[in-house]
């Protein structure tokens, strides 16, 4: 993809073309050119030799010919060709996490926005590990050499929750390996250490040998059937106090709202470290109180994101620009730093960052746009359009209290007028049937139910 420099290299060689002059001349522009290079790699923070390996002259981008062919002769465009944003929810089997690639491909701008989950599910697992081992001396609640954990278990289809259960089991030792890799399995109880998807780890101390174990382990699992349900881990971490008692020393949740639920409910009182995943703003302040820590998953980069290729989508312009290069108005990500982007997968995933009882100051407000994401569009050139973007479940804790809020604020920057539907967290069509008339929007950002089910969304589209 083309950096900043060398898009701004060709009008200054066209003008130097139309009108001539002296060679002096040619030399004073070269110098004006070779000035506003070196600023433009300066505020997209890239490399001298990045940039001038752009310099050459770029045709119409991909997406640009995808755009154009893609409108009929007065102008529309049809409903499968509109740009499309999958995000927090990947296209793939939720029973071999394989991807979806014809719905990844659905048309030339459909693209996935979300974040590493692996890497995050590692900095989960690798946080409370560390905890463990900075306070093994006061930890063990009851001195039996047992460090006992329970884990909430947010949707046993996910991919996001096999990636943090795993990473949980796979940093604590106490993971067994199922079908090449770490099972994810809930344990249910398992106080005597004998279950067959999880298995009791040491860790050693200071000279002492600590045994690792999950006592308990359940998906979060409402009996109207929706998942990452903090009510039933308020309910559960209740069930489990009163069988294990002080036998429980840490709580490890697969995200934020289930760990807040068994926080607030028994965790905060009796001074457990309670580890989240999200960084939603309660539980960030909650770190204050004893609340262990969490994982941001850089939301804000996700929403900016999910919202930013469907705008260079509608513009016509390269897909990396105000991403990986720097767009007019300076707006500009890190790569490898703030996300990294799969090309084969058409999916950009943001980085995550731990956020602990060290640095959890810097992320009180989760509603903040980005520094460097937060420049205002000239809608003479990104002119206003309409979105239609759901939200899986109007009731889920991180996606309404931290992700939407994002978006709200991203959208106005971009210059988008975006139409937020709420689902109920149980079936597709709560969602679908709210979107009837699909030709009256621009573009669409699709949150599903369930990974398996992209279908049910582009068979709409495709009529």
């Amino acid at each position: 993809m083309n950096s900043s420099a060398g898009n701004e290299a060709n009008p200054a060689k066209s003008t130097n073309r139309k009108t001539g002059g002296t060679k002096m001349k040619r030399k004073a522009l070269a110098a004006i050119m070779a000035a506003a290079m070196a600023l433009s790699m300066v505020g997209c923070g890239g490399s001298t030799s990045e940039s001038a390996d752009s310099t050459k002259t770029t045709e119409k981008t991909e997406a640009t010919e995808a755009t154009d062919s893609a409108a009929s002769a007065d102008g529309t465009v049809e409903n499968k060709d509109k740009p499309l944003c999958w995000f927090n929810r990947q296209p793939s089997s939720s029973a071999t996490g394989e991807l979806d690639k014809e719905a990844l491909n659905f048309n030339e701008n459909t693209y996935y926005v979300g974040f590493d989950a692996n890497q995050g599910a590692e900095l989960q697992g690798q946080m409370v590990l560390d905890y463990i081992k900075e306070n093994a001396d006061t930890i063990d609640r009851n001195g039996d050499g047992v460090i006992g954990y329970v884990l909430a278990i947010g949707d046993i289809g996910h991919n996001d929750s096999i990636a943090r259960t795993r990473g949980v089991r796979s940093a604590l030792g106490t993971g067994v390996d199922a079908d090449g890799g770490v099972d994810s399995t809930p344990a249910g109880t398992n106080v005597d250490g004998k279950a067959k998807v999880v298995q009791d780890a040491t860790l050693d101390v200071d000279g002492k040998t600590y045994t690792i174990r999950e006592l308990a382990s359940q998906e979060m699992k409402n009996s109207a059937g929706a998942t990452w349900d903090a009510a039933t881990a308020g309910n559960a971490i209740g069930t489990w106090t009163a069988s294990f008692g002080d036998q429980i020393d840490v709580v490890v949740s697969n995200n934020d709202g289930m760990g807040m639920s068994m926080f607030n409910a028994w965790a905060k009182d009796n001074k457990v470290p309670t580890f989240g995943y999200d960084a939603n703003s309660d539980a960030v302040a909650a770190i204050g109180e004893g609340y262990g820590g969490t994982i941001s998953q850089h939301a804000d980069v996700q929403a900016y994101l999910t919202l930013r290729v469907l705008r260079n989508a509608l513009d016509g312009v390269d897909i990396d620009t105000g991403i990986g290069t720097a767009d007019e108005a300076g707006n500009c990500l890190t790569e490898g730093e703030d996300y990294r982007y799969s090309e084969e997968d058409r999916s950009y995933y943001a980085l995550n960052i731990a956020v602990t009882a060290d640095n959890y100051n810097d992320f009180t407000d989760s509603t903040k746009v980005y520094d460097k994401v937060a420049n205002q569009l000239d809608e003479s050139k990104s002119p206003s359009k309409k979105v239609w973007l759901d939200i899986y479940n109007a009731s889920d804790n991180f996606l309404s209290s931290t992700y939407q809020p994002l978006l709200e604020n991203y959208d106005d920057l971009l210059n988008l007028n975006v139409d937020y539907i709420g689902g109920d967290g149980q079936t597709e069509s709560n969602i679908t049937n709210r979107l009837g008339n699909p030709s009256e929007y621009d573009a669409f950002a699709i949150n599903m139910v369930k990974t398996d089910n992209a279908a049910a969304y582009t068979s709409l589209l495709s009529k």
